[in-house]
Order: structure tokens, then C-alpha cells, then sequence
């Protein structure tokens, strides 16, 4: 089998890189360092054809009892369409089944069309009754 998906957390690096080829915010190493240090969970696959390198990933944040977010789901555009993130978002949703508590509540933010991937794990529309905000800290200059 040419992939594989492991309970590993990438490389700062390999992150960073991998965030911007797919098309996601790029990371300062800085971030990326202290961020993948404070995973609950990541997964990564594994290209065994091309000594390991990481094509794809996803994370799981959060307190690990309360409030957990499904974060960074992500594949090389080169590899998508072969129903990898389907494999990361189940062994994501392996480690919650198995180690979060009742009643944590895990939430993501789907980007485009892949909420179609999101509704397989029983992920559903918060909207009206909630609404997803955010920004991004920047530097004042």
C-alpha cells in the first residue's frame, strides 16, 4: 500500500509547508512549534513510496475533557481525491471515541465543500443558534 496513517505529529517544517501547498494560512515556525507541542492528537499519511514524507495531516486542540476543535485536516493537492482525508478524519475520530469524555464538545470550521467529509463523523450546522468568529493576532508595526 502506498500510504500509510500514523498517530505522529509532523515536523514544524513539514507543517508549515504542508499548510501552504493545500492552500491553508501559513504559520511562523515560531507558531508551528508551539502549536504541534500542544496537540491532543495528530495524524499524518505517509507517502511509503517517497521515503515517508508527510501529505497529509490534521490535528485535534483543545483541553481534551471540555472543548476540543478538529483543526489543520489537510492532503497534497497531488495526492487528493484518493480518500485520504476520509482516513486522517477517521483516525481523528478513533482517538476521540476512545479518549475524550462525555459531553466534550468538538467543533471544527469547514472550509468549501469539505463539510461533506465533516457530516460522515456526525458533525453538523451550528448555524443560527451559534455563529464561528475568529481572527488572526498580527504584529502591530
Amino acid at each position: 500500500m502506498r500510504y500509510k496513517a500514523e498517530y505522529e505529529t509532523p515536523d514544524a517544517n513539514d507543517y508549515i509547508n504542508l499548510r501552504v501547498v493545500c492552500g491553508l494560512s501559513s504559520k511562523t515556525l515560531m507558531a508551528a512549534t508551539i502549536g504541534l507541542a500542544n496537540s491532543l492528537c495528530s495524524v499524518v499519511i505517509l507517502d511509503t513510496e517517497d521515503n515517508d514524507k508527510v501529505i497529509g495531516m490534521g490535528r485535534l486542540v483543545g483541553d481534551g475533557g471540555c472543548h476540543c476543535q478538529v483543526v489543520d485536516i489537510c492532503v497534497h493537492p497531488t495526492h487528493q481525491g484518493k480518500g485520504l482525508g476520509k482516513v486522517i478524519m477517521h483516525q481523528l475520530d478513533v482517538f476521540i471515541k476512545s479518549n475524550l469524555p462525555d459531553s466534550c464538545y468538538v467543533n471544527l470550521i469547514a472550509d468549501g465543500e469539505a463539510y461533506k467529509l465533516y457530516t460522515q463523523y456526525d458533525f453538523k450546522e451550528v448555524w443560527p443558534a451559534s455563529r464561528g468568529m475568529g481572527y488572526v493576532k498580527r504584529s502591530k508595526e
